[in-house]
């Protein structure tokens, strides 16, 4: 335990006391009073606080870093103390796990934590994918801002426009972090994400519902509000169903149709929550307001049972994202590509007319 940590100990007993964990220290007229949940010692000197100090030094090092290394933001204390258990798991046992590295999922994110008896923590951050890879076959990170890069594409190079979709790629570590390195990353990473998290655990999480950020919305966009009166509610399922389920987005849905009607489509169960229809969502929905308003047409096909069963599963797959998972040789699957390209060759005419029969407009 650092000569800094006690000194700072006895300055904050003389002052307004401390209170940490389990820990309590304060002086008194008879001399200093020291308590933890194994042990209470009034009436020391300085010299004998010291060296109580010493033979429980997990609680005094574990107190000074909370006070004077962890970050004051309360969002940014309240996520290191949530990483490592800090609110239930008592000191002692706390620090044989710390000794042995300990860490959370966030979304994609794997995070992790070692201290040492100085109560100095380091910590990690990787792909969950990448749980079990040795540091030195990844891509080594320091800087926290490179995670802003980082997030930007896919593991194909493709743009990532939602950085909260299951998208990110892996084979890369931040790895020797200090607390603030810590959240600046995840940040980068899944931006607000703690903020939101945090308010959300304090009850003052501001929802804004589809109703309220629709009304928000003017010029091109202007145009989801008509929908929205025409529709009622359900047509706000289908969105949430094509772009808030967990496979497509890892925040945790909060926000419904209104203050009185939820909707009833699951809202995910992410770790981090989300208050509000993203741009992404009102993009979507008002290309779906304009294709809603066109005029159903009747259309007449001819296919056989196992056709249909095949067009069905190719949206099926196309919609879950699995089309790449679909092996060549598997013929047997109705979105395998060969099989979708004889379809096409049998059914399409040469204007890529569905069995000839042209679209009306």
């Amino acid at each position: 335990m650092s000569e800094t940590a006690v000194r700072r100990l006895l300055a904050a007993a003389d002052e307004d006391g401390v209170d940490c964990d389990g820990l309590r220290v304060e002086a008194a007229t008879a001399g200093y009073r020291f308590r933890t949940p194994e042990i209470e010692r009034d009436g020391l000197s300085e010299s004998a606080l010291r060296d109580v100090a010493a033979d429980h030094s997990a609680y005094v090092t574990n107190w000074h870093f909370w006070e004077h290394v962890a970050p004051d933001a309360p969002a940014d204390r309240a996520y290191l103390r949530w990483l490592e258990g800090a609110d239930e798991t008592p000191v002692p046992e706390r620090y044989e796990r710390l000794a042995e590295g300990t860490g959370r999922e966030w979304g994609q994110l794997r995070l992790s934590v070692e201290g040492d008896d100085d109560g100095d923590r380091r910590y990690e951050v990787r792909h969950v994918d990448d749980v079990d890879a040795p540091v030195g076959d990844l891509e080594r990170h320091e800087d926290p801002l490179d995670a802003r890069e980082l997030a930007k594409r896919d593991d194909r190079g493709r743009y990532r426009p939602l950085k909260t979709a299951p998208t990110l790629r892996d084979g890369w570590v931040f790895a020797d972090l200090d607390p603030g390195e810590l959240v600046s990353t995840v940040d980068f990473v899944y931006p607000a994400t703690v903020v939101n998290w945090h308010r959300e655990r304090e009850g003052d999480l501001d929802v804004d519902h589809w109703t309220e950020t629709m009304g928000r919305q003017s010029g091109i966009y202007g145009v989801i509000e008509t929908w929205n009166r025409q529709e009622g509610h359900e047509h706000v399922n289908w969105v949430a169903e094509a772009c808030c389920d967990d496979s497509q987005c890892l925040k945790r849905r909060e926000w419904e149709y209104d203050d009185e009607t939820d909707l009833d489509v699951d809202g995910g169960d992410g770790a981090f929550p989300c208050r509000e229809p993203c741009s992404l969502v009102v993009s979507a929905a008002r290309q779906w307001t304009k294709l809603e308003g066109e005029e159903s047409r009747t259309y007449e096909f001819e296919l056989t049972p196992s056709e249909k069963d095949q067009l069905e599963a190719i949206v099926d797959a196309v919609a879950d994202g699995r089309t790449e998972e679909i092996r060549e040789a598997d013929v047997y699957e109705g979105a395998n590509r060969y099989r979708t390209r004889y379809l096409r060759a049998k059914l399409f005419d040469d204007e890529g007319n569905l069995c000839g029969v042209e679209t009306e407009d």
